[in-house]
C-alpha cells in the first residue's frame, strides 16, 4: 500500500511508481488512511464539522480527482462525435459544466454529512477507492496515459483481492448499522459513470477515473443521508 500513497494521496511518503500498477488491489485500504483526518474532525464534533471535515479529506486526498471531474463532465455534456468529446475533456480550460458538476459533488458532501454518524466518510471513501479499481478493471484505456498504465498490471488476481478486502472493510460496520449498505448507491453511481465514460469517449482515462472516485463518494454520502434518515 505504501506506494500507493504518493499517486493517489497527499501524503509525503516516497514510493515506487514501477510496483504502483501491481498494488492496485490495496486500493479500498486506502480509505481508512485517506478518511482518518476527516473522521477525526467528525467525531470531535467541531462547529462546521462538515465543511471542515470535508476540507480535510481534500487537504489528504488533493483535488486531482476534482479537475478530473471537471474535464469528464466537459467532454459528456459537448455536443459531438467521440473525437470532438475526447478534445474538450483534454482541454486544459474548463467550462460550465465542469464547475456546475464540480460545485454539485461538493454541495452534496457537504449538505449530505450533517444527516450521517462520524465514520460515513470511511464508507463513502472506501466505496470510491473501490469503484476505481472497478474502472481499472474495464481494461479500457483512453490514450497512453497513466490510466492506460495503470490498467495495464490490473488482472482477476487484483480485482479479486480487492474485492476481498472491499468486502472485509464494509461489512462489520454493515452488521452493526445495516443502513451504512446504502453507501452502496454510490458504487451504482460509479458505475453510471464508467458505462457513460465507455459510450462517449471509448474509454476511461485519468480524468474519467477521477470523475469515478468523486461521484462515487458524493453518491455514497448521499444514499446513506438518506436512508439514515428513517
Amino acid at each position: 500500500m505504501r506506494n500507493l500513497l504518493p499517486f493517489f494521496t497527499r501524503i509525503p511518503v516516497k514510493g515506487d511508481f514501477e510496483r504502483v500498477r501491481n498494488e492496485l488491489w490495496a486500493l479500498p485500504i486506502l480509505a481508512p488512511v485517506t478518511s482518518a483526518l476527516a473522521t477525526l474532525v467528525l467525531y470531535l464534533g467541531l462547529p462546521l464539522g462538515n465543511v471542515l471535515a470535508l476540507l480535510a479529506l481534500y487537504l489528504t486526498i488533493g483535488l486531482l480527482h476534482l479537475d478530473g471531474l471537471a474535464d469528464w463532465a466537459d467532454g459528456i455534456m459537448v455536443k459531438g462525435d467521440r473525437k470532438r468529446k475526447v478534445k474538450v475533456m483534454k482541454d486544459l480550460n474548463t467550462g460550465i459544466a465542469g464547475v456546475f458538476a464540480v460545485v454539485m459533488v461538493l454541495f452534496l458532501q457537504v449538505y449530505s454529512i450533517p444527516f450521517l454518524p462520524f465514520y460515513a466518510l470511511y464508507l463513502a471513501e472506501l466505496n470510491s477507492k473501490f469503484a476505481m479499481l472497478l474502472a481499472l478493471a474495464t481494461k479500457k484505456p483512453l490514450g497512453q496515459g497513466l490510466g492506460a498504465y495503470f490498467m495495464e498490471g490490473m488482472n482477476g488476481r487484483q480485482l479479486a483481492i480487492g474485492t476481498a478486502l472491499y468486502l472485509l472493510l464494509l461489512l462489520p460496520i454493515a452488521y452493526i448499522e445495516p443502513c451504512s449498505l446504502a453507501s452502496l448507491f454510490g458504487l451504482l453511481a460509479g458505475a453510471y459513470v464508467i458505462r457513460l465514460s465507455l459510450k462517449n469517449f471509448g474509454g476511461l482515462n485519468g480524468d474519467c477515473i477521477g470523475a469515478v472516485a468523486e461521484i462515487t463518494r458524493a453518491g455514497a454520502l448521499l444514499g446513506m443521508a438518506l436512508a439514515l434518515g428513517c
